[in-house]
């Protein structure tokens, strides 16, 4: 299996691409801050060479989150496009309204279900399960909804999963994502829909956005995405034959960063253990 090229910074890649896909939470902020040298560095593409469309696994609409960019001081500069799995979510759905829906998740995803006209319910009643997250996942793992998804998963019950992230990070914590509950509910037999990365609907609302900013087609050879989950940045892009650049020190940074920085051996083999493959990696989002 080919390595990664390990690059020093995103201006070695620069006249290679014309628009980037790039991951958001991991590689441009934890959940508590920005990191101001990616934010930077997408900036100085932007103006410099062309489109940056964000690409996340937030369950939310994508307009409903720019708000939370800009708390975290996340620059608007620093991206032309947002395209959320919520975006993608929304027209799975749309198509099952009435429902009703058993709706798992905290208040700040309800923009998920503004004007689709569904109808709510518990476990017993429900027709479908949709999950954007635990109720609280500063508390909540998995096996809290373990008994509740036995009996769902019994009455043939889909779940729609609004975001395919298991885990994020938060500051200096790894909390429990909407994937996490799906990967639990498909292990009890029940059927798992979602569109959010790696899956190809998000990427073609990505896409679809590049080429209304560039004007012009776009050259799929020529368009980089950037993340830090294996399971959906990187299986997404692979699966999209895009090339990829890996951000190390997210998740996945316990593995692959050490006291003197990358360890390039560690990336490539946490890549082969996973059967994915790299174009590029680097420790932090850097110019």
């Amino acid at each position: 299996m080919t390595k990664p090229q390990i690059i020093s910074g995103l201006s070695d890649l620069a006249d290679r691409y014309d628009v980037i896909l790039s991951d958001v939470w991991g590689v441009i902020h934890n959940g508590r801050e920005s990191f101001p040298a990616a934010c930077g560095a997408l900036a100085k593409w932007r103006a410099d060479k062309g489109p940056v469309v964000l690409i996340s696994n937030s369950p939310r609409p994508s307009a409903a989150v720019h708000a939370q960019l800009d708390e975290l001081r996340v620059p608007r500069e620093a991206w032309s496009a947002f395209v959320s799995s919520g975006d993608a979510t929304r027209v799975l759905l749309g198509g099952r309204a009435p429902g009703p829906a058993w709706a798992i998740g905290p208040d700040r995803d309800a923009p998920l279900y503004d004007g689709l006209e569904l109808t709510f319910a518990g476990p017993e009643d429900a027709a479908f399960v949709s999950v954007t997250g635990p109720y609280d996942d500063e508390v909540e793992t998995p096996e809290h909804y373990r008994a509740r998804f036995e009996q769902v998963a019994a009455r043939g019950l889909t779940m729609i999963c609004a975001n395919p992230d298991l885990v994020v990070q938060r500051g200096d914590r790894l909390i429990y994502c909407g994937g996490a509950l799906a990967q639990l509910y498909a292990q009890l037999g029940g059927e798992v829909i979602m569109a959010g990365k790696p899956y190809s609907a998000i990427y073609g609302l990505c896409l679809g956005e590049a080429e209304a900013l560039l004007g012009r087609p776009v050259d799929r050879r020529r368009v980089l995405c950037i993340g830090d989950g294996l399971p959906t940045d990187v299986k997404g892009a692979n699966d999209q034959d895009l090339d990829i650049l890996f951000v190390a020190s997210g998740i996945h940074g316990a593995e692959t960063i050490g006291p003197d920085g990358l360890r390039a051996d560690a990336v490539a083999d946490l890549l082969g253990q996973a059967g994915l493959t790299a174009t590029y990696a680097i420790a932090d989002l850097v110019w």
